[in-house]
């Protein structure tokens, strides 16, 4: 019959231990956290501007099948649904629905513009023209800074 031996000396971490590793993860934590957020940000400006150009593709695709782009009225919307008297739409032109921006707010589309054919505006994290940082308003008329 085997003996079965016991190990006398078997230790876990101390207290001390388990604080010291703590402490380093929070100083990591603190330290890369601030940088990865910053990037959300940023990613979340850049996704703006590549909706923006999705539906500027969807818009010139509308007007080469009905003569003009959608009104002010019909909004985005005339990428998915038929508006009244648009006898040639040959739509929809997105293949989902019309998604909002990356805040959760609806893009704001115009037509004729000031600064074109159209505009189409996310107004940012405050949802609210102008701003800056976050709160800027990513529009489709300017490249991103």
């Amino acid at each position: 019959m085997k003996a079965v031996r016991i190990i006398k000396n078997e230790r876990g971490f101390s207290l001390i231990e388990l604080l010291i590793v703590m402490v380093i993860l929070g100083l990591l934590a603190g330290l890369v956290g601030p940088k990865l957020f910053g990037k959300v940000d940023s990613s979340k400006q850049k996704t703006a501007k590549t909706q923006i150009s999705l539906f500027e593709s969807a818009l010139d695709t509308y007007r080469l099948d009905n003569g003009r782009f959608p009104t002010s009225e019909q909004g985005l919307k005339a990428l998915r649904e038929k508006p009244e008297g648009a006898a040639r739409w040959k739509g929809p032109y997105l293949p989902k629905e019309i998604p909002v921006d990356p805040w959760g707010n609806a893009y704001v589309y115009r037509s004729p513009s000031e600064h074109g054919d159209f505009d189409i505006v996310s107004n940012g994290a405050d949802n609210a023209p102008g701003g800056e940082g976050n709160d800027m308003d990513i529009v489709s008329w300017k490249d991103l800074d």
